[in-house]
């Protein structure tokens, strides 16, 4: 989870008295492209010198686009004196040992693939099967009762009904 993440990296930090400036969630986003508002904000604070170290739990927390994330961590980072640590593999770009993360770039990369082609076929599944889908979250301007069933979220309802006027 975010929040065990969070913990984690703060640990870490915590352990090599360095400051955190800010974490950069992307909850929700998905990591196969670098156009989330998270990892912009700290592109952003990167370009104007606010951070010099970027900590990720793993590879795959940066990104899952194993061309871009390469681009990041072997050509941006370095470019602008940023150190980049990951942690569960003991990544470090002040070390020269890093060969293998490429490799870890590419099987992230064809692990999001992977994952989105099961989720995609179980659906696709149930879509045949006349099954409905439940998601943890219901759509806006419903939630679920006490047995799992959707029900209209009266809190809410006068803004969907706003928006379906407005239409």
């Amino acid at each position: 989870s975010i929040q065990n993440q969070k913990e984690f990296l703060t640990d870490y930090a915590n352990k090599n008295n360095w400051n955190i400036y800010d974490y950069y969630i992307d909850d929700g986003y998905t990591g196969t492209n670098f156009n989330r508002p998270g990892f912009k904000r700290m592109i952003n604070d990167i370009e104007n010198k606010l951070i010099n170290i970027v900590i990720t739990k793993d590879l795959s927390r940066l990104g899952r686009n194993y061309l871009d994330t390469g681009r990041y961590t072997e050509e941006y980072f370095p470019l602008h004196n940023i150190r980049y640590i990951e942690v569960n593999d003991n990544f470090d770009s002040n070390n020269s040992d890093n060969e293998f993360a490429p490799f870890k770039n590419i099987i992230n990369e064809w692990y999001a693939k992977d994952i989105s082609r099961k989720v995609k076929s179980t659906f696709k599944i149930k879509k045949e099967k006349g099954i409905l889908f439940k998601s943890s979250y219901p759509l806006y301007g419903y939630k679920y009762d006490d047995t799992g069933n959707r029900i209209i979220d009266e809190q809410v309802v006068d803004n969907v009904r706003l928006v379906f006027d407005m239409h």
